[in-house]
């Protein structure tokens, strides 16, 4: 296959690259402050669709909306986000949520029923938000900072990762924290995944040992014991993420070329 990118190549780093949920779509993003889309043709050149430019803001994230509609774009060192309708070929700045101050607002998820999009704030700050008007719901506090979250398949809860290696499960309906739980042999909590089925947990740190847990441990105790101690990364995991049937599990490091595992 060619590089899906082909037609645009980046100017910059590369900080996302996603599938349209339901399209033969693929989407590029990165510090040349652009989103780009094109079309996946298999062995044929792939034909750029469309790129957006959005001025002096390298993108740190973007997401495609559950249903597809949306890209929501988050930049470096920004307050501000950006969401791009593909439906009416807009692009709409989101100046200013109320109630969340933050200096930056960087890293985010979308609930995959469509419903929320979890801010991860600084000083252990989440503030979730309504997909459908961009305005604050609730949010809620870790100890210390929290590096990454995830939510779970059927949307009903989230798991926080703190800098300190806890790991927070929220309810999403009460905003309530239902349980913590302390991550085996974790300096500095990296990166978190729920599988598809619900059925694991993956937590990648500094060190680059990603643990693997059973949910059901997750949610009762304290000092959960891995299933299994994934240690073939040598620098930081900043990566993890199930495959849709839960039967592999990506784990990979930014900091140095070629640090991807299939496990």
């Amino acid at each position: 296959c060619l590089p899906a990118n082909q037609e645009r190549f980046a100017n910059g780093k590369l900080v996302t690259v996603q599938f349209h949920p339901s399209a033969q779509v693929v989407m590029t993003a990165g510090h040349d402050r652009s989103v780009s889309l094109f079309q996946v043709k298999s062995f044929s050149l792939n034909p750029k669709i469309q790129s957006i430019y959005l001025e002096s803001f390298p993108i740190y994230k973007a997401h495609f909306s559950v249903d597809g509609e949306q890209v929501i774009a988050t930049g470096t060192h920004h307050s501000m986000f950006f969401v791009y309708d593909m439906i009416a070929g807009s692009v709409i700045p989101i100046p200013k949520v109320r109630g969340v101050e933050e200096k930056f607002l960087r890293n985010f998820e979308l609930s995959p029923d469509g419903s929320f999009m979890l801010l991860i704030g600084t000083s252990g700050y989440l503030h979730l938000l309504s997909m459908k008007t961009k305005e604050l719901i609730s949010t809620m506090k870790v100890n210390g900072r929290c590096t990454a979250s995830a939510f779970t398949p059927d949307s009903s809860k989230i798991y926080s990762y703190s800098k300190e290696g806890e790991v927070f499960i929220w309810d999403v309906r009460s905003r309530k924290c239902l349980h913590k739980f302390e991550d085996e042999g974790s300096l500095e909590g990296k990166c978190v995944a729920v599988s598809k089925n619900n059925q694991y947990v993956a937590c990648g740190s500094s060190s680059g040992v990603v643990n693997l847990y059973t949910t059901d441990a997750c949610l009762k105790e304290k000092h959960p014991k891995p299933v299994k101690a994934i240690m073939n990364l040598v620098t930081s995991a900043t990566c993890v993420t199930f495959n849709p049937t839960t039967e592999i599990l990506a784990v990979a490091s930014r900091d140095t070329d070629e640090a991807v595992k299939l496990v």
